[in-house]
């Protein structure tokens, strides 16, 4: 997929509706710097601006994927390369977005431990201690919560019993048991519960 070549018929397009940076930033209500940064071939538009771009410029997907207009003949083959193309870049951020969970949890795992080290062990005032306790155990309770978040809506969960794949609910993923990432589900599709393990 080429980001410059998407850029480029953007902002063609753009130009065309008679729109500025700026016009444009208004109607889908980003910032210019969104705008500039598509044209300029840094990143792509989420799939909510994809939609909003196709509308205004009368485009459809596979033509904003694909950085031109296509011929019907043309439309099928792309259509599957456009696909392939995207799903690799959803793969690559997720897994980048399974980086930062590590991170956090990490982060909010030793911060807690440092914390509650520090309370039981130096010469405190009484107050300070509580403080330092609850501090803790608040880093922990957000670090833990933001990285069932990311979990819960990065890739997808798989049921062993029909191989299918979904998102389940925020608290259904927070009070299953788990280990590592796998986690005892009931499946909404076959209804069966089992060790459900994350697919990107």
């Amino acid at each position: 997929m080429d980001l410059k070549k998407i850029g480029k018929f953007i902002a063609e397009n753009r130009k065309t509706a008679g729109l500025s940076q700026e016009a444009l930033a208004e109607k889908l209500d980003i910032s210019d710097r969104s705008i500039s940064k598509w044209e300029r071939g840094i990143c792509l538009p989420d799939s909510d601006n994809m939609t909003k771009l196709c509308e205004l410029f009368n485009i459809n997907y596979n033509e904003l994927l694909s950085g031109e207009k296509l011929e019907k003949s043309e439309y099928e083959k792309r259509a599957e390369e456009n696909l392939k193309e995207f799903s690799e870049i959803e793969s690559k951020q997720n897994k980048k977005l399974f980086l930062y969970e590590n991170v956090i949890g990490y982060m909010a795992s030793i911060s807690f431990v440092i914390l509650v080290f520090v309370a039981s062990y130096a010469e405190l005032e009484t107050y300070i201690r509580v403080i330092l306790f609850a501090l803790g155990f608040v880093l922990l309770i957000v670090g833990v919560s933001f990285c069932l978040k990311i979990e819960t809506e990065t890739g997808k969960y798989e049921c062993r019993h029909c191989g299918n794949r979904y998102v389940p609910k925020y608290s259904t993923v927070y009070f299953a048991k788990h280990f590592g990432r796998t986690r005892k589900m009931r499946c909404p599709k076959c209804g069966k519960k089992s060790w459900q393990k994350k697919v990107i």
